[in-house]
């Protein structure tokens, strides 16, 4: 005997109730519990003999290598983790309009050239898919589409044809029967989510499927998707070149924080496997700017740091960052003028990265310092110079680690002369080095002829 029971989920937290409130009690946020509808067993019911499990050792396990499935798309093939692992389940997101459907019909595209790929296109006709598709140029006979958005005839279909890869698009608008609440729901995502996990680790298909975000810029769900699925990438844009910036932020068969480059033109998504020439085309030898370096996935980006120093007339002292966390730069202020006597408390600071782009870690503390000490004294850096190095709260500047792969990278482009720590230890580079033990050896830039 059974019996329904219907609770209510926030979308935005998971908090659970048995009751619908306006204002989620855990978030705080309007209008986001939904209602789930479950099937509680009353009574002593008989478990099946067949769900016992089969217990095995871990040298029984077959683990041989099984090929990725490269697109030719670099871009995408380096994020993913060199090509996408057979059996896995990937979501793709991105703002509406970003891109994700055009990405994904390119790559589609490709893959069916040696794999079979099915297309299923719940959001959009297939007249509009093949618009897009005569638009892009994608005319590969072999890749299938429909416009299917029921999941279980889209899982019986996959079960029976055995593809090797299957396009979601998206998996916000799949239905299923057998949950009482509307497509999108979190009820609806979550069992979605666990039939077609279940499908690519029992059939060895690979699955991507696209996700809707939401206004605070996480997929729709919200962690729901994440946490059962194996890949998440987000697609993002970047207004300054009309670029698309692919992020991995989940992937257990590749590197997280891999960022992938793509401009958005009338054929469609055209890789840019050099965004450092992009990034160094704009930096302006000015005073308070400083070019720096910071790895992001697997390859260093080379980023213009900005600062701009006031000396303050009224009122509190202005701190306005973007693209580096606001603590380090307030913090390296003060190391600043605790040992330089630079009296920045009493100036306005306004600081920035160029292009829009946000750095991690303390591989840019060399250069957030040389960036406010260069507008402070009104003196431009050395042309062609990067600043590379971790300042510590007693001043010292510290080396840091994979040198060689920021050398590297930074001689590419013409960077003649490196700004490191003392103790920093480089093997071998054409560049001129330039060595500092702590931050009053900084003012040798600036009082120099």
């Amino acid at each position: 005997m059974s019996k329904k029971k219907t609770s209510y989920t926030c979308s935005a937290c998971n908090y659970q109730t048995l009751r619908w409130m306006g204002c989620c009690p855990e978030c705080n946020e309007w209008n986001t519990l939904a209602e789930v509808v479950s099937v509680a067993t009353i009574g002593g019911a008989k478990k099946n003999a067949s769900q016992c499990v089969t217990m095995m050792p871990l040298d029984a396990i077959d683990t041989k290598m099984r090929s990725r499935m490269l697109s030719g798309i670099k871009e995408w093939d380096r994020v993913v983790g060199n090509g996408i692992m057979p059996s896995s389940l990937i979501v793709l997101t991105g703002d509406p309009g970003i891109g994700k459907s055009t990405l994904l019909l390119q790559i589609s595209n490709q893959l069916a050239n040696s794999y079979r790929v099915f297309y299923f296109s719940s959001e959009e006709s297939l007249q509009q898919v093949k618009g897009r598709a005569e638009r892009l140029g994608c005319h590969n006979k072999t890749l299938l589409f429909s416009d299917q958005a029921d999941l279980e005839a889209i899982i019986m279909t996959a079960q029976k044809e055995k593809p090797d890869l299957l396009i979601i698009d998206s998996i916000q608008n799949c239905q299923l029967s057998t949950t009482q609440t509307i497509p999108g729901s979190i009820g609806q995502l979550r069992e979605s989510t666990f039939q077609l996990m279940r499908l690519a680790k029992e059939h060895d298909i690979a699955i991507i499927a696209t996700g809707h975000i939401t206004k605070e810029g996480t997929i729709a769900g919200p962690k729901t998707l994440e946490h059962m699925v194996d890949a998440v990438f987000y697609l993002q844009g970047e207004d300054r070149w009309q670029t698309r910036v692919l992020r991995s932020v989940k992937n257990r068969f590749g590197t997280i924080n891999e960022l992938g480059f793509f401009e958005m033109h009338e054929e469609g998504m055209i890789e840019v496997p050099n965004i450092n020439q992009h990034l160094i085309s704009e930096i302006s030898h000015s005073p308070g700017s400083v070019l720096v370096s910071f790895i992001e996935g697997s390859r260093p980006l080379l980023l213009e740091l900005q600062a701009l120093t006031i000396s303050l007339k009224l009122g509190l002292p202005q701190r306005v960052v973007s693209g580096v966390d606001h603590k380090q730069v307030v913090l390296i202020a003060a190391i600043l003028e605790k040992y330089l006597k630079v009296k920045l408390s009493t100036h306005d600071i306004f600081f920035k990265v160029s292009g829009g782009f946000k750095t991690r870690g303390s591989s840019p503390d060399l250069g957030v310092a040389l960036a406010l000490l260069s507008s402070y004294f009104q003196q431009p850096l050395p042309e062609k110079s990067i600043a590379l190095g971790e300042i510590s709260l007693t001043g010292h500047i510290k080396p840091i680690n994979q040198i060689g792969m920021y050398i590297r990278e930074a001689e590419k482009f013409g960077i003649t002369q490196l700004l490191v720590a003392h103790n920093q230890k480089i093997e071998s580079t054409h560049c001129t080095v330039r060595r500092f033990k702590n931050v009053y050896d900084l003012l040798s830039l600036f009082t120099e002829p």
